[in-house]
């Protein structure tokens, strides 16, 4: 069983605003193989983007666990692969590895785009419609509609320094609301090659294919699925005290319950073991990290 259901959304911007999200950057991959180098790489359809559809997915291990997630933005004969920023050059290196006879080509493209979150009510560009993941022109650079979730509002990737048009707000209203939906950030709140995709939400945030064929780690992924190994899973919390750092060990009682990890004021994300969540529950027993108490909330999108 899940926690109960998530709470409302008070952080939301009365009206649409760009957050500049610089702890994003952009790669462009170019070429005739630029579809197919990636679609026996990462966990989604990136075939996709042949649609014009922007995708979400995750680069991991021949093992299935998690080293990058990805989003992948079709414009004009390239795609724009926004990722973290901090870790570029670790993703530029692995694809560059793997490209071979492919006839593609990888360009660190970081000083030349720039990438914005649109959140807020109405946050819209009338040519997407609501759709996760379709795209449209927006100057000389592209926006779409999260392909995780629209409730994320909109994602730009922009010329440096050209403008989003709308009003800026800063990165918190960004994180905030992407708290209380109980969607992760990264490397914030996946371990690299230590995470499993599947106890963080990739499949219902629309980052998972199950009928594209094969790719790097799809076997452990598969696994997990079918054979129901999902044991833990990322869930949003709310927090009665000070915010514990990523990385504080949950415990109901004397049992290890999880781990916290990314967070902003009262709300944070926590990788919760199911069953010790259900018998802290039952007995009433307190989910504490720190010196904080923890109140574990399901997010609208999880699926159990």
């Amino acid at each position: 069983m899940r926690p109960g259901l998530t709470a409302d959304l008070p952080h939301q911007p009365p009206a649409p605003a760009a957050v500049a999200l610089e702890n994003r950057a952009v790669l462009e991959l170019s070429g005739p193989d630029r579809v197919a180098f990636l679609q026996g790489l990462v966990s989604n359809d990136v075939a996709r983007t042949e649609r014009g559809l922007a995708v979400h997915a995750a680069l991991l291990t021949p093992q299935g666990k998690f080293l990058h997630d990805l989003f992948l933005v079709p414009l004009g004969e390239r795609l724009l692969i926004d990722c973290e920023a901090a870790r570029r050059d670790d993703l530029l290196r692995r694809l560059r590895m793997y490209r071979l006879r492919s006839k593609v080509e990888l360009a660190d493209a970081a000083d030349r785009y720039a990438v914005h979150a649109v959140i807020g009510a109405g946050a819209a560009v009338p040519e997407l419609g609501a759709e996760p993941g379709a795209t449209a022109p927006l100057g000389n650079g592209v926006a779409c509609v999260d392909p995780r979730l629209a409730a994320l509002g909109l994602r730009l990737i922009l010329p440096a320094g050209e403008a989003p048009g709308f009003p800026a707000a800063p990165f918190d209203a960004w994180d905030r609301l992407r708290l209380a939906l109980g969607v992760p950030d990264g490397s914030r709140d996946l371990v690299p090659e230590k995470s499993i995709l599947l106890e963080n939400g990739f499949d219902e945030l629309n980052g998972v294919s199950w009928d594209k064929g094969c790719y790097m780690g799809q076997e452990l992924t598969a696994r997990t699925r079918y054979r129901g190994l999902v044991k833990k899973r990322l869930t949003p919390v709310s927090v009665e005290g000070p915010l514990p750092e990523p990385g504080t060990v949950v415990m109901a009682g004397d049992r290890d319950a999880g781990e916290v990890r990314s967070g902003f004021g009262a709300q944070a994300l926590a990788l919760l073991r199911t069953e010790e969540v259900a018998k802290a529950a039952e007995a009433g027993t307190p989910l504490t990290a720190g010196g904080a108490v923890l109140r574990p909330l399901k997010a609208a999108w999880a699926r159990d």
